[in-house]
C-alpha cells in the first residue's frame, strides 16, 4: 500500500475519471433518443451523470471537514442511482437495449462501490490540507488617520 501516491485533485481520483467517462457515454447515447424526450428523459441522464463527478468535485474543496465531504459524497452517490433509475427507464421504454442497460448499470454500480469506499475511509482523505501562500496576504481592512 506505500506505493499508492496521493491524489493532489479531484481530478486524480479513478473515481472521478470513471465518472467523467460515464457521463460522455450517456452523453453519445442520449443523442440517438427521440426529440420528444429532448427535456424530460435525455435532460434528466445526461444531468444525473454529470452530477456524479460535479459532487466529487465539490467534496474534494470540503475534505478540511469530514462531515461536509461525507455529505458530497453521499450526494455524489445518490446521483449515480438517479442515474441508473434513467437508465432503466430508457431500458423500459426501448431507447437502449439490455446488454447497452446492463453496461451503464455496472458502471454506476462500480463508482458507488468506490464512493461507498470513500465515505468509509473518509478521515484518509479529510483534514487540513498543506497550502503555500504564494503572496502577501492582502489587507481588507485599511486604516487611515486623517
Amino acid at each position: 500500500m506505500s506505493g499508492l501516491q496521493h491524489a493532489q485533485s479531484f481530478r486524480d481520483l479513478i473515481v472521478y475519471k470513471k465518472s467523467r467517462q460515464l457521463q460522455q457515454e450517456i452523453f453519445k447515447l442520449t443523442r440517438s433518443f427521440p426529440k420528444d424526450e429532448t427535456y424530460s428523459l435525455t435532460d434528466q441522464i445526461r444531468r444525473s451523470s454529470r452530477s456524479i463527478g460535479a459532487n466529487l468535485a465539490e467534496a474534494w474543496a470540503k475534505r478540511r471537514y469530514e462531515k461536509h465531504f461525507i455529505s458530497k459524497l453521499t450526494d455524489s452517490d445518490g446521483e449515480q442511482m438517479e442515474t441508473q433509475h434513467w437508465i432503466e427507464t430508457a431500458l423500459d421504454c426501448e431507447y437502449i437495449d439490455q446488454k447497452t442497460s446492463a453496461q451503464l448499470l455496472e458502471k454506476c454500480l462500480e463508482i458507488g462501490r468506490m464512493l461507498g469506499g470513500m465515505i468509509e475511509k473518509a478521515e484518509l482523505f479529510c483534514g487540513d490540507p498543506s497550502r503555500t501562500i504564494r503572496e502577501e496576504a492582502p489587507e481588507y481592512i485599511v486604516t487611515t488617520n486623517n
